[in-house]
């Protein structure tokens, strides 16, 4: 199913903010949205990464209250976000690109990679194919973290994908490996 059938199927649903961003206890959303590759199921509640809340928000699927039980915007929800990662409109925008393109794609680990990304159609079948790196175009990107990034996705024999977000907010994608010479 694609993320647009999904869209049109899915149940709108309300979460709560929390620091590590927006927790459901909605049995039937926590089921729709983990088996579609949303958030992390925790003690009978699924908590969504602020960009996965955003996405959700922005697909007009998801309501996000405070503890008082007043509703947040996307904007104050992306301040938020912001506050605790300096990259968060960067990373927000290649998720919701990727996400776009029908990938699943979930929180990265290791060697600064955002995410790691799902070949289509292969989530809960098989593990991520792909690790992303986000930058940004004019931002200084160090070899070294280049490198560490390559060598961590190698050792976990997954291909490093750098998104470039140029100056216009456009995402292009760069596979990334290593050149031998012989």
């Amino acid at each position: 199913m694609s993320e647009k059938e999904a869209a049109g199927s899915e149940i709108r649903t309300t979460g709560v903010l929390t620091k590590q961003g927006v927790k459901i206890t909605e049995k039937s959303s926590i089921d729709a949205l983990s088996q579609r590759g949303y958030g992390t199921v925790e003690n009978d509640a699924l908590t969504l990464a602020f960009y996965e809340a955003l996405y959700l928000m922005d697909k007009g699927l998801l309501e996000v209250k405070d503890e008082n039980d007043a509703t947040i915007d996307f904007q104050s929800l992306l301040q938020r976000y912001e506050k605790a990662d300096a990259n968060a409109w960067v990373n927000y925008l290649i998720y919701r690109d990727l996400r776009s393109r029908g990938y699943v794609v979930r929180e990265g680990f290791g060697a600064d990679t955002e995410f790691r990304m799902y070949e289509r159609g292969a989530y809960g079948k098989d593990t991520a194919a792909y690790l992303v790196l986000g930058i940004q175009e004019g931002k200084p990107l160090p070899i070294s973290e280049l490198a560490a990034a390559l060598q961590h996705c190698q050792s976990q024999k997954k291909e490093l994908i750098l998104a470039v977000m140029n100056r216009r907010g456009e995402i292009v994608y760069y596979s990334v490996s290593q050149l031998t010479f012989k």
